[in-house]
């Protein structure tokens, strides 16, 4: 047997780190060839031309739009596919990629699955190109010769010139759609112009139910646009591909995709082997007439069927009636066939990349809200509001952010830093994120302190009893005046414990006096409060010391680092950027970088308000009262004025009808007042 000789691709790049990773990713499947320099890659090419190149963009000397220029100029090098690697982003830069004649662009930091999903459909489309050029040449001699079967011979010819004169066009459409539902319509559209048939049907093989599933269903006659982006839901049933547990044969879609033949059936009416009762239903409720009809199986590079391609009544075009699928057109359907089969399971590949990622995503942002009772949605909550606001800013046509429009790529940046802006907390120790009251550590202490006061007062009531026996009550009194005097004490200090409570000079220097005051039991002094209670107690305002502060901080600065080392796709390549600085403010007293002014994007600021006007809003705290919704916006007034958030973006934020429509959905009715 003799083996499949591989294609072999040319990486040039002047960078040996980019050269490693690129090889890495493609060695397995393709030979590799390395040029260093333009001048180098021209003469790799003359002496062996490859079948695809990976092109970097800047190169000393010769760069690599002079290259694609010198190579595209060349007959003999001028079909071999271009695909420039680079970091550059701009519109401007692809435009002069494509105009040079590069086919695609792979941006850095390489995703290898998107390398080698790229790589692997334009040399797929290339060699069909090339196996298209060669049938196409066969067939239009061969039919040239047919002159004695006219009609026939003329309709072929006229489809061959017309189809391959466009065939290249719908190849590198099909390889560059990526939205599938568009996909799969362009297939059936593509494929019915090809062989000009009335209808087609597009099935994709549903693995889990073993059925073939309707996808796409048109008919010209009958005016019938199904499915795709169509709006309209085929409700036909699927296909089973097995009945009983035996294959179903019996119908001629799921024949090919059990067998991976293509069928070409003159008329259904007369044809046998297949149950046509199905067509002839549909023509006697509506009046139609079936006939001609052409089912191809959808193989991708794998030679793997993952649908059927069913084409019905070709027209011909010199008398306008219906005929036969002309064999010679079987190859050419065949060949668009397999080729829309690489391209929909690349966008799948894609797709279901980009779910995987989103759900992983979503899984850990799920995991830092759940690490804590009392943040519990948070995430989810500021994902909304960042979303609602985004959208409204877009939709503006007038004021600050007038000319500020974000796309599709743009929200899904945005909106997966929202989901990732907390990823750092998983860091961040419970007790920290948790820590409801001053004294409260992996418990609240204080009820340790209340059992300690306790202790002290009957420790004194002890003392002052053992005296006063035999005694006329004088000690007796004492001792309660000095007990009543610790549980007083006590009872300051537990108000003291309060996050809520603002401790000024004067609370300050009474629970200082307390915590000198000191105790004896057993022989040993012990003072009233510890060091370390006493200074979490006069936190003047939360419940959080400085060193505490600063833990909670620290995760804006390690969500940051973690997301910076994930190579994420160049459409998210800001979402480390955005998530990370959700804590700064304009004027540069935020952390953890302390950037402010107009170095901060306008993304990150539509996060920072999202992410405090929750924390301000949120019903599910324990250990704060549910804010007001006027008391929170009055509260985000002051940081406007402070310079702490965007003043436009927060006139957009209380003016366009965002915070009602949020509150409505997340907050108790007490909290729905005027704002």
């Amino acid at each position: 047997m003799v083996s499949k000789i591989q294609k072999r691709v040319l990486i040039v790049d002047d960078l040996p780190s980019n050269i490693k990773v690129l090889g890495e990713t493609l060695k397995k499947d393709y030979r590799i060839s390395i040029a260093k320099s333009g001048q180098e890659a021209l003469e790799v090419v003359e002496t062996e031309p490859p079948d695809l190149i990976l092109l970097d963009v800047m190169m000393p000397n010769m760069d690599g739009y002079e290259l694609c220029f010198r190579l595209k100029s060349n007959a003999r090098t001028s079909k071999i596919p271009v695909i420039f690697i680079t970091a550059k982003t701009s519109d401007e830069d692809e435009e002069k990629g494509f105009l040079v004649g590069g086919v695609d662009y792979i941006f850095k930091p390489f995703n290898p699955e998107i390398v080698k999903a790229r790589v692997r459909t334009h040399i797929d489309l290339t060699s069909h190109q090339n196996d298209l050029e060669n049938l196409v040449a066969k067939r239009t001699e061969k039919l040239e010769k047919e002159i004695a079967e006219k009609n026939k011979a003329e309709d072929v010819l006229k489809y061959s010139r017309e189809s391959y004169r466009s065939f290249a066009q719908i190849g590198i459409a099909l390889s560059v759609e990526k939205d599938i539902h568009k996909l799969l319509e362009m297939i059936v559209d593509e494929a019915r112009s090809l062989s000009n048939a009335d209808a087609g049907t597009l099935y994709i093989i549903d693995e889990i139910n073993n059925t073939l599933k309707f996808e796409i269903l048109q008919n010209d006659s009958m005016d019938v646009r199904l499915g795709g982006t169509s709006g309209i839901a085929i409700t036909l049933p699927p296909v089973p591909l097995y009945i009983d547990g035996k294959p179903n044969h019996a119908n001629v879609s799921s024949h090919v995709a059990l067998t991976g033949e293509t069928v070409n059936i003159e008329d259904v009416y007369t044809a046998e082997g297949f149950d046509f009762t199905g067509p002839r239903k549909y023509d006697e409720h509506t009046g139609y007439r079936s006939k001609s009809m052409l089912v191809i199986p959808l193989k991708n590079h794998e030679n793997k069927i993952i649908g059927v391609l069913q084409l019905l009544n070709a027209i011909s075009k010199k008398t306008e009636t219906v005929t036969a699928f002309y064999e010679e057109f079987v190859d050419l359907v065949a060949s668009l066939a397999s080729q829309a089969a690489v391209a929909l399971t690349n966008t799948q590949l894609i797709h279901d990349l980009r779910n995987l990622l989103d759900a992983f995503i979503q899984s850990i942002a799920t995991a830092i809200d759940e690490k804590s009772v009392y943040t519990a949605g948070h995430v989810n909550r500021v994902v909304d509001l960042t979303e609602l606001l985004a959208n409204k800013i877009s939709a503006l046509d007038e004021g600050m952010y007038k000319d500020v429009h974000f796309n599709e790529g743009q929200m899904e940046e945005l909106k997966m830093a929202a989901w990732m802006h907390d990823v750092g907390k998983i860091v961040t120790p419970e007790h920290v994120v948790d820590k409801s009251t001053k004294l409260e550590t992996i418990y609240d202490r204080v009820e340790a302190v209340e059992l300690r006061f306790r202790l002290i007062a009957a420790t004194i009531e002890n003392k002052y009893l053992r005296k006063s026996l035999p005694d006329d009550g004088t000690s007796i009194k004492e001792a309660e005046e000095l007990t009543k005097q610790v549980m007083d004490d006590f009872t300051f200090v537990k108000s003291c414990n309060s996050p809520g409570e603002f401790m000024d000079d004067e609370k300050i220097d009474r629970l200082m006096s307390i915590a000198q005051k000191t105790f004896k039991t057993d022989d040993q002094e012990f003072k009233y409060l510890t060091e370390n209670e006493a200074e979490n107690l006069c936190i003047r305002k939360g419940s959080l010391t400085d060193k505490e502060r600063g833990i909670i901080e620290n995760h804006a600065k390690v969500t940051s680092k973690m997301l910076s080392e994930i190579p994420f796709p160049v459409n998210l390549t800001n979402v480390s950027l955005y998530a990370g600085q959700h804590h700064e403010k304009l004027d540069g007293s935020g952390y953890p970088d302390k950037i402010g002014g107009d170095d901060l994007p306008i993304q990150s600021r539509i996060l920072a308000i999202a992410d405090v006007f929750e924390a301000l809003t949120a019903k599910d705290r324990p250990y704060k009262t549910p804010m007001k919704l006027s008391m929170a916006v009055k509260i985000m007034g002051f940081m406007v004025k402070d310079k702490h958030i965007d003043a436009d973006l927060f006139d957009v934020f209380t003016k366009s009808g965002i915070i009602m429509e949020y509150a409505k959905k997340e907050l108790g009715p007490d909290q729905l007042d005027e704002i």
